[in-house]
């Protein structure tokens, strides 16, 4: 098992060229954001954005949503109407998804496209109450990179929580090994675990990182990862260590950790991303 930590990170992004362009820099779609539910999608929306993506695009099921005042650099929509992303491209499913017909839909849509893909939240749950639908995510050829907390693992793997925990080494090598996928295994030491990898163990983050939102915001950062050139395994791996190591500066600002809220990580994960 490695530990994750500054000096063990497999990858790095490269200095940006002058001639550059957003174009350069991929384009991220993020699925979820049912009624109530809004804020998940948009959360993992602006994480993308504030660490490096040149395009995202929020596709949430609130019909009412049509710009997000506080970034409105951000594309929203609804996910039947996203646009075919440009290569390189990593789409987000579940952030306040919901389990409804049309969350499972939208589901069904996003699995069947063959670029990168990201599953979390609701997208875990409804895969794990679908057997057909778990074989399209086994079967997939684009990188599937899965973040269950252990509630939701337990789900996939047909056990409890708290076997979970107990045996979490275990559990993320089964669950990476039946979805062929990254799978993150979120909690205190998060766990990633590659189909063909080692067992990578964080070593950031703090006790305020237990608030809302905490785990959309980890799915946006890993998807700006991705599109920005890192392979699936080491996107989760450097994503994982960058965002416990924004709630490890926070803390140091005096910004918790009690009180500490998801969206006050997107400004110092974007001061480390741009550090190393």
């Amino acid at each position: 098992m490695h530990d994750i930590r500054l000096n063990t990170l497999p990858a790095r992004l490269l200095p940006r060229p002058v001639d550059c362009n957003k174009g350069d820099y991929g384009a991220v779609a993020v699925i979820g954001g049912a009624p109530g539910m809004a804020g998940a999608a948009l959360l993992a929306a602006r994480a993308a954005l504030f660490c490096g993506a040149g395009r995202v695009y929020a596709g949430v099921l609130d019909t009412r949503i049509g710009l997000d005042p506080a970034v409105p650099e951000l594309m929203v929509t609804h996910p039947d109407t996203l646009p075919l992303l440009p290569h390189p491209a990593c789409r987000v499913a579940g952030p306040g998804l919901g389990q409804s017909a049309a969350a499972h839909a939208a589901l069904l849509a996003v699995v069947a496209v063959d670029q990168p893909l990201l599953l979390d939240a609701d997208a875990l749950n409804l895969i794990a109450a679908d057997p057909a639908l778990r074989e399209q995510v086994r079967t997939r050829t684009a990188p599937t990179v899965l973040t269950p907390h252990p509630g939701e693992a337990g789900r996939l793997l047909g056990m409890s929580s708290q076997a979970v925990q107990l045996d979490r080494l275990g559990s993320v090598v089964r669950l990476s090994e039946s979805f062929r996928a990254v799978a993150v295994l979120k909690g205190a030491g998060t766990l990633v675990k590659a189909p063909d990898g080692e067992v990578w163990c964080n070593t950031s983050g703090n006790p305020g990182m237990a608030a809302p939102g905490m785990g959309d915001v980890l799915a946006g950062i890993i998807a700006a990862l991705v599109v920005q050139g890192m392979t699936a395994e080491a996107a989760a791996v450097v994503g994982v260590w960058l965002h416990g190591a924004a709630a490890d500066l926070a803390v140091e600002e005096g910004l918790g950790p009690r009180g500490l809220i998801a969206s006050e990580l997107l400004p110092v994960a974007r001061k480390l991303l741009n550090s190393i």
